[in-house]
């Protein structure tokens, strides 16, 4: 994909991709290319119009808020305070083997995630996973 943005944003590289086609196809290539570029500004249009129309109706409903009186306060009360709801941490799983790295040290693994080296070494000359449980 990067490489696609950086050929068609660098007119050399346009210029050596254009030399390789035939009139037909880069006159195709260019009418497919206007048609994306139009339903792209056709798109960001929508999305600033929905956007400036929902910034119109707060607006509305601030001033009507306004003109009867409510205080945000109020409302808050009736809708009830927004919490976030934080998920509780869980436990760290307990280790399920130990092993002794390229330094020396005695080390342990979960069993989860990606296998430590000095234990994928010694699986791959025979060894089991069963060797190294706690």
């Amino acid at each position: 994909m990067n490489e696609l943005v950086r050929g068609l944003t660098n007119l050399r590289s346009l210029r050596a991709a254009v030399r390789e086609l035939t009139l037909e196809q880069a006159e195709n290539a260019l009418e497919k290319l206007q048609t994306a570029i139009e339903e792209k500004r056709t798109n960001e249009a929508e999305l600033i119009k929905a956007e400036t129309e929902r910034k119109e109706r707060l607006v509305k409903y601030k001033e009507l808020m306004e003109k009867e009186g409510i205080t945000p306060e109020e409302l808050r009360e009736i809708f009830g305070t927004t919490t976030v709801s934080t998920r509780a941490k869980r436990a760290p799983r307990p280790a399920k083997y130990a092993f002794i790295d390229e330094n020396g040290e005695h080390k342990t693994w979960t069993g989860q995630g990606r296998t430590p080296r000095p234990i994928q070494n010694a699986l791959n000359k025979g060894k089991s996973l069963s060797d190294f449980e706690i």
